[in-house]
């Protein structure tokens, strides 16, 4: 089915309830088709998590009142049995996790469960009702020091938590509270440094960004990715050998049919781009990675849409050779499952806000909604396969950037608008923020340039490393504190005064 350029699709398609039916059956379709591709790349290994349970059992004398025997936990084996019961539902949930251990202590001794725990990716402690045990323990399991952790520790499990702050400064999340959701997102984080040691990073042309983010060294001591860089020519070279009629068909299923119209670009361009992105999905799992960090926007055909289409997939496409841009939403994937765009803001003081725009939008969220489209050119060229995607008003969104692998920016807030301006690139929508003002005039959170520079900061420091922030569905805010105390980076609330 062909759509003539320029022609809406509800037009295209009629407006009654058999278009409707179309319209339904094309994006079941499509989800199913996509799921399908996903399963192309080579799996990661799951992340290997010890869980420890601390407590106290059996009758013993009180240290108050000598002689007066007292009880403790004689419901423990229930509570171990409820909460494994939650992990190992917690387990399939995320498909990517593996728990392993289950000792609880006592009569576990901690040093021969540190040993058993040294091959894992991560700790989780979890603290039994009935006085919780000993916290010393968590010294002689090595806490947080050669692996991050969790602690998780709920009221009426002791008197210990008085002392758990002497850990905040290691690579531990530390909980204090009823609530099992807590747990659940917070062994969500504790898988991604595992994940992240897994993946390799395509580099077309070489990255751009912040200096130690742009050090192939640097990445694999920070979080133990590989990032490779790749000539452009070679994708360009095999692109020329995919087959036209699987871009044909590419472009048409994938592109042509949901689109909600097409504009600039012609049938043949569409095919062209759909043909790189196959090409770049064929290098991609040929050699196993995970994420496109793209140089060379402005060459024909454009990437536009090959990153795009990777964001679709619950993998990550960056534009313009940002590696920070890059490695922030590696981090949101992994970490909540959200696929990121890469935008070039400005702020607007007038409506508290930030105006996010940029070509390269996913469309496919992960609750299965594809986010309506038109096809459009490149903005700033005029030519090339660009998308105008329609973000949801009201939605809660977090903007953020990771730069020199040690501090994340972020202001969280909710789109308030879209807008269509020819003055900016393709996908435009406006998101508030706390205070406009201060992000304006402190752009970077001194975590760039620093607070006290004096002169030219652009000559200081270049466009990339100030210039892009990467948006997310969802406020992650505080889930990207607990993973900077995992991972070790600070976080800045760029938005909001320190």
């Amino acid at each position: 089915m062909n759509h003539p350029v320029g022609v809406n699709r509800r037009q295209f398609l009629g407006t009654g309830a058999g278009a409707s039916l179309v319209l339904a059956s094309q994006a079941a379709a499509a989800r199913s088709a996509l799921a399908a591709e996903r399963e192309a790349w080579p799996k990661l290994r799951p992340a290997r998590i010890h869980k420890v349970f601390i407590g106290r059992f059996g009758a013993r004398e009180s240290t108050r009142t000598p002689g007066v025997m007292v009880q403790y936990l004689t419901w423990g084996d229930e509570e171990i049995r409820e909460l494994n019961n939650h992990l190992q539902g917690l387990e399939k949930k995320l498909g990517d996790v593996t728990f392993v251990g289950g000792e609880t202590i006592p009569p576990a001794d901690p040093s021969e469960v540190a040993a058993k725990a040294a091959s894992a990716d991560g700790l989780l402690v979890i603290w039994l009702s009935g006085h919780g045990g000993d916290y010393t323990t968590l010294d002689k399991l090595n806490f947080g020091v050669d692996k991050p952790a969790v602690s998780f520790f709920q009221p009426f499990s002791g008197h210990g938590w008085m002392w758990h702050q002497q850990w905040q400064k290691r690579k531990v999340v530390l909980l204090s509270t009823t609530d099992w959701n807590e747990l659940d997102e917070a062994v969500g984080l504790l898988r991604v440094p595992a994940l992240m040691k897994q993946t390799r990073i395509m580099a077309v042309n070489g990255p751009v960004g912040t200096k130690a983010a742009c050090s192939r060294e640097g990445v694999k001591q920070k979080f133990g990715a590989d990032m490779v860089t790749v000539p452009r020519e070679q994708l360009v070279e095999l692109a020329k050998s995919i087959d036209p009629k699987a871009a044909e068909a590419e472009a048409e299923q994938y592109w042509i049919k949901p689109a909600e119209a097409i504009i600039e670009p012609t049938r043949q361009e569409i095919m062209d781009s759909a043909r790189f992105y196959l090409a770049t999905k064929q290098l991609m799992i040929k050699e196993n990675f995970r994420a496109l960090c793209y140089r060379g926007c402005m060459g024909d055909p454009r990437g536009c849409l090959t990153v795009s289409k990777l964001g679709d997939l619950g993998l990550v496409g960056a534009c313009e050779g940002s590696i920070d841009d890059t490695l922030t939403m590696l981090l949101f994937a992994y970490a909540f499952g959200e696929p990121g765009f890469s935008t070039d803001p400005v702020v607007d003081e007038a409506k508290n806000a930030v105006v996010q725009f940029h070509c390269t939008s996913f469309t496919q969220r992960p609750n299965g909604s594809r986010m309506p489209f038109v096809i459009r050119s490149q903005t700033d060229s005029g030519g090339g396969v660009a998308l105008q995607v329609q973000w949801k008003i009201g939605e809660p969104v977090t903007m953020a950037k990771l730069v020199n692998l040690d501090t994340m920016l972020v202001a969280p807030g909710k789109v308030t608008e879209t807008s269509t301006s020819n003055r900016a690139c393709r996908t435009q929508f406006t998101q508030s923020v706390r205070d406009a003002r201060h992000l304006y005039l402190n752009w970077g959170g001194g975590a760039i340039v620093p607070a006290d520079f004096e002169g030219d900061i652009a000559t200081y420091i270049g466009a990339m490393p100030m210039l892009h922030r990467s948006v997310f569905y969802g406020d992650h805010l505080r889930g990207l504190k607990r993973l900077g105390n995992l991972m070790d980076f600070k976080v800045i609330e760029e938005d909001l005064p320190a």
